[in-house]
């Protein structure tokens, strides 16, 4: 490193550490003629002092006949000194505690001084000595600096010792791209609690060298505070690893999963990588044959955890039977295993996965206890799938995917059509997991109209997704992988917070009162704290709870007491309740006079034919005659046609809502078209 990259780096740390005012910082060099070269200040020492005490790099001889006991107290690079001190200068007296640290084998020196004279609030001065000597290059323990956002902005020179890295590969880099898979998360956490403000530290965090293998370190993050804000952090590693065979311990806990003993997910893209590239040299094939267990959840849940994963045990013993010279075996995660073969043609690879399949269905025995079971496999093949292995794993799983539609405990073999229909649930999950903090979700309006008179008082809510992937995703696609993936709860939580913000800014604004309705799954109508949720927001924003209207679909209301008590809590609130697509589920008409229901909604398959399907008109008329002599409203879903609503009016239907009226629109939309005469 050249004298310039020094000094950058002196200065960036420097920097990084002393903004306040009140701490004047230099480096300084001392030469061979016992004199001192100033060779950087920070901006508070250099107005502190001022061309009266700094002129041509070098200190005044006031200045320099009161530091100079302290400069000639170190003798050694090794050494530092902290004092409080005081100095006569442009005779005004001031006290400052002053810390001279020995930073280079050159004579170099770095000297803070925090003036004390006005008893300004600061931190300790033997923190900040402390903050300083960590960071400085000849620290025995590797240092880095890293901004907010995780990018790598200073490494000391121990880190080629201990990591093997030059410091200018690792700037502007992310840390996380250095830490493992399975320190990753602990780590996330850690750097999370520092960025809030407090130091913390980790065991055992495996950190990558740059030949390829993991140093287990112990880890120090220290945040870098300024004006009550946090700029960045510190951390201070330890390589904990002294001898080869902790290094050999290391590597095996690295590369193998820790119940079976097998090889993990990890080892085997490592390993695909080398087997794609010897067999694109050879001209061989390579099989990737997926394994999955069917219905290994039910047994997990009804044995326990600790019963599941001896059962996991077991079958990885029976799978391992199958491992030689030209296949190894993985364990992917959970119940599922991966079997890579080399030079097998499709033949062979076909007896390969139906040994496997005859060999899953034998029984297990577990404390006595006999089980049975079966897999399904998916089979992908290079070169014919494709050439790369992410490719070639997902092409696997995909064929794995219609193994499992097409009636399970069987193979499949990778099929370019699967393309076109495998639905990509998991990445599409994925994304939808994300689509809140992303913002690709909207809500629209649909408007009720008052059949009668023509008015709009009432709109329904309807969630709509935007995603930079897939584009607009229908919600008869996107929400029933929210309902199975659990992801409904979090969506539904925020469609809630967003009507009733929505209904808070309206009510601010003098409008009068009009009222939205709200979707809501059947996972989330039967949550313990569903009304209670409902509660807390209409208390939140101040609203009038007949503002918003709950809509429940007939299959949530299939335990009646349940149903009940759930109901009942609603109009305890003050909340409307309306049943949706009422005539498509399963709910007894004689439930309507014991439910606290206010509105039915006829769904829209009984309306788009009435005009020309007498039985569906009949069907309507029923409904709407059924819904008043209970004391219900009616509103008609899905009206497109003129004759639809001429129908429903001599019916005396209340309401009515579809695109003869209007589509679903932005809040823009509504507000431009409908709100603005309020």
């Amino acid at each position: 490193m050249n004298n310039n990259e020094q000094l950058k780096k002196n200065n960036y740390l420097v920097d990084m550490i002393h903004e306040q005012q009140n701490l004047l910082t230099c480096l300084f060099k001392k030469n061979k003629n016992s004199t001192y070269t100033i060779i950087y200040t920070n901006k508070a020492a250099t107005n502190f002092w001022g061309e009266a005490h700094i002129k041509n790099n070098t200190f005044s001889e006031e200045l320099l006949s009161q530091l100079l006991p302290l400069f000639t107290s170190i003798k050694n690079e090794q050494q530092n000194v902290n004092s409080n001190y005081e100095l006569l200068l442009n005779d005004k007296r001031y006290t400052f505690d002053i810390s001279i640290i020995a930073i280079e084998e050159k004579d170099i020196y770095g000297m803070m001084m925090y003036d004390k004279t006005n008893q300004l609030p600061i931190n300790d001065s033997s923190e900040i000595t402390d903050k300083y000597i960590s960071l400085i290059e000849n620290n025995i323990d590797t240092v880095l600096i890293i901004d907010q956002v995780g990018i790598i902005q200073y490494a000391n020179k121990i880190i080629l010792k201990v990591f093997g890295y030059e410091e200018k590969t690792l700037l502007h880099q992310p840390i996380e791209q250095y830490i493992s898979e399975e320190s990753l998360r602990n780590f996330q956490l850690i750097i999370k609690q520092t960025m809030s403000g407090y130091s913390t530290e980790m065991q055992n965090c495996l950190i990558q060298h740059e030949k390829g293998h993991f140093i287990s370190t112990y880890l120090k993050a220290i945040p870098i505070i300024s004006g009550g804000t946090v700029k960045g952090l510190h951390l201070v590693l330890r390589n904990t690893i002294s001898d080869s065979e902790e290094q050999d311990q290391l590597f095996y806990l690295v590369y193998h999963d820790h119940l079976t003993g097998l090889w993990n997910r990890r080892a085997l893209k490592e390993h695909l990588s080398e087997n794609i590239k010897q067999a694109s040299k050879t001209n061989s094939e390579i099989s990737i044959i997926r394994i999955d267990l069917d219905r290994f959840k039910l047994i997990n849940e009804s044995l326990g955890y600790t019963s599941g994963d001896e059962l996991l045990k077991k079958i990885a013993d029976r799978l391992s039977l199958y491992i030689d010279k030209s296949s190894n075996l993985y364990r992917q995660s959970g119940d599922e295993f991966v079997f890579l073969l080399k030079d097998k043609t499709k033949d062979e690879t076909s007896q390969f996965a139906e040994s496997i399949l005859t060999e899953l269905a034998k029984p297990i025995y577990l404390d006595h206890q006999e089980y049975f079971g079966t897999a399904s496999i998916g089979i992908s093949m290079f070169p014919y799938d494709g050439q790369k292995q992410d490719e070639l794993l997902l092409k696997a799983d995909q064929a794995l995917y219609v193994a499992k539609d097409r009636g399970r405990a069987h193979y499949r073999y990778f099929q370019e059509q699967m393309n076109l229909s495998f639905p990509n649930e998991a990445l599409m999950e994925s994304h939808l997991r994300r689509a809140i903090e992303k913002e690709e979700l909207s809500i629209h309006y649909q408007p009720q109209v008052n059949l009668l008179t023509g008015e709009i008082n009432s709109f329904e809510a309807l969630l709509r997704w935007n995603n930079r992937k897939f584009g607009y995703v229908s919600p008869m696609h996107f929400i029933p992988i929210a309902e199975k993936s659990g992801i409904i709860f979090k969506l539904g939580d925020w469609v809630l917070e967003e009507v009733c913000s929505q209904l808070k800014l309206w009510q601010d604004k003098g409008y009068r009162m009009v009222r939205i309705a709200m979707n809501i799954s059947p996972q989330q109508f039967k949550q313990d704290n569903f009304a209670s949720k409902i509660r807390e927001k209409i208390n939140k924003y101040n609203l009038l709870p007949s503002s918003l209207e709950v809509e429940i679909t007939e299959s949530a209301m299939t335990d009646l007491q349940d149903t009940f008590t759930i109901l009942k809590e609603l109009k305890d609130i003050g909340v409307v309740i309306s049943i949706d697509d009422f005539g498509t589920g399963y709910s007894s008409l004689s439930y309507l006079r014991k439910y606290p229901i206010d509105i039915i909604k006829i769904d829209q398959s009984f309306i788009k034919d009435m005009e020309t399907d007498e039985k569906s008109a009949a069907i309507a008329t029923t409904i709407i005659r059924l819904a008043h002599s209970l004391g219900m409203e009616v509103i008609a879903e899905g009206v497109e046609k003129d004759t639809q609503v001429e129908i429903l009016k001599a019916a005396n239907c209340q309401k009515a809502q579809g695109f003869f009226f209007s589509r679903p629109v932005p809040i823009e939309d509504i507000n431009k078209s409908y709100m603005n005469y309020y």
